[in-house]
């Protein structure tokens, strides 16, 4: 499918750590609940009734949610509460030839945060009980039977090649984070619903998802949907999910937020993953892996037509990159290294982690890319955002809605035409000098024979870029350029090179901020 056949219905320190935690000091009573009937058992549901519950929200002040969690739960160690399981035989649409299954996520350790989950079957809520009865606790303590055990969210499970074989592609737990696979990946990148404030000197705000609603699909569906009602301290929200597993999982992504204060910082369809280090940034580092990182690079395309590659760091302190545009055509974190012997680390399986690409759907107007990259000293920590910053406000009394779709993939199915950067590594040139080496591949430069017509134009904010060489690169079947930066006595330097050929561009405009 394409960007316009979407079917309409279908920082300081942003780390998932504090995400989860975020908004998590207890009130004694629970904020007063959206209309009943989102949640009386076998009354009507729609998606106006979601809109409607949070325009409703919006206009009471926000409350914390209750903590319900049993006593010395969200102490429970991490291996500990990794144990907790839903129950084989609890698992929802088993054996009903539905195509998927859903498993129920326990409270504990960093998910603080109660998520009432319920259950839309022919057009009317099932609630599912906040029971312990879901879950073997595995080497947690077992819970009282006769006391409410929270859910932290929700896996959803496709059905695999063996009739009996389930396999998780998507799961919601954790403030407004979810996470998708395509076939044959692992966990890695994470989507968030939305981003308040994200880098600000005064902190992040983080809103949460307080209610999930889950559609059981009809047998033989290919896709299935997932409700949930959004609150924070500023705004609410309804959100739709349509989920569709595959070679590409796609999700696609329809929300209204409802401003309980001006917002003028919110980041629409934001991202989070890490990186460590890579061969473009190995100061300090002493590892026998190669490289470290959830995703190596920032792909835009923008309103103009434009591809934008920009290579990650991990900065000695906060950097914010920003990019100004006009209805973005699509950007994502995105995974370009797949051999294992660059990551060689058979236990994080870095190669096999999802590139994230977002395809916005309908006008986004004026804003901005922005992407934070945090320093971090090591490879558990999410130190990158990336999202889109629309420029106008949002303000109370106002609604504000947009769709986009995401790919969880190997490869985005959307790409350049021309030459892409496959890889950029940096080292010394002596001094303060940097070399850089960038090797592009593409049909555009495959030819070693059409090498001597290809001429890299390169650009530097500050400093001085010298001796520039580009060449065929017979290894790859692409074409090498390498530099070096002077900088002089500055610190930061903004990079910038396209390939061209009869005074045209044929790659994809590569970027990098160099710090000292």
């Amino acid at each position: 499918m394409n960007r316009r056949s979407f079917v309409t219905g279908a920082l300081v320190a942003p780390l998932i750590s504090a995400a989860a935690r975020a908004q998590d000091a207890p009130r004694p009573d629970a904020p007063p609940p959206p209309p009943p009937d989102l949640y009386a058992e076998g009354a009507p549901f729609s998606r106006e009734a979601v809109d409607e519950a949070a325009r409703q929200l919006a206009t009471r002040g926000f409350e914390a949610p209750g903590n319900i969690l049993p006593s010395g739960f969200a102490e429970l160690p991490q291996d500990v509460f990794r144990s907790i399981r839903m129950r084989e035989d609890r698992t929802l649409w088993r054996g009903e030839n539905r195509g998927f299954a859903l498993d129920l996520l326990p409270g504990g350790f960093i998910y603080r945060q109660p998520v009432r989950i319920s259950l839309v079957e022919d057009g009317k809520v099932r609630p599912l009980a906040n029971d312990p009865s879901w879950f073997d606790f595995g080497r947690a303590p077992t819970p009282p039977a006769d006391k409410p055990f929270p859910f932290s969210g929700a896996s959803v499970k496709a059905a695999g090649d063996r009739a009996d074989e389930l396999r998780e592609f998507a799961l919601f737990q954790g403030a407004t984070i979810f996470r998708a696979l395509a076939r044959g990946q692992i966990l890695g990148t994470s989507a968030r619903g939305l981003a308040i404030d994200t880098g600000e000197a005064d902190g992040e705000e983080f809103p949460l998802f307080r209610s999930l609603w889950v559609e059981r699909p009809n047998p033989g569906a290919g896709s299935v949907v997932v409700h949930a009602l959004l609150d924070s301290r500023r705004v609410t929200g309804s959100y739709r999910f349509t989920l569709r597993p595959g070679e590409i999982t796609v999700i696609d992504v329809e929300f209204t937020l409802f401003p309980r204060e001006e917002l003028r910082h919110v980041g629409v369809a934001p991202m989070t993953s890490m990186y460590f280090f890579g061969p473009n940034d190995r100061v300090g580092v002493d590892d026998v892996r190669g490289e470290a990182h959830r995703a190596d690079g920032l792909q835009i395309w923008n309103g103009g037509g434009e591809w934008v590659w920009r290579p990650l760091t991990n900065p000695s302190e906060l950097q914010i990159s920003v990019f100004g545009d006009r209805n973005p055509r699509g950007f994502g974190l995105l995974q370009r290294q797949r051999a294992f012997p660059a990551y060689n680390d058979l236990n994080r399986r870095y190669d096999r982690m999802p590139s994230v690409w977002v395809e916005p759907i309908g006008d986004w107007d004026d804003g901005q890319f922005q992407l934070l990259e945090i320093p971090t000293d090591a490879d558990v920590n999410e130190n990158i955002v990336a999202y889109w910053r629309p420029k106008a406000p949002l303000k109370p009394g106002e609604q504000f809605s947009r769709a986009y779709r995401l790919h969880w993939c190997w490869s985005p199915p959307d790409r350049p035409g021309g030459a892409v950067a496959a890889a950029t590594v940096t080292g010394s040139a002596g001094g303060r000098r940097r070399r850089f080496v960038v090797d592009f591949t593409g049909e555009a430069v495959a030819d070693p024979n059409r090498a001597g017509a290809i001429r890299p134009m390169t650009a530097t904010s500050v400093g001085q870029i010298r001796d520039v060489v580009g060449r065929p690169n017979p290894e790859i079947k692409g074409y090498r350029v390498t530099f070096d930066l002077d900088p002089g006595n500055e610190d930061l330097c903004e990079l910038r090179m396209v390939l061209e050929a009869d005074g045209k561009p044929i790659s994809e405009t590569w970027l990098y901020r160099w710090t000292a």
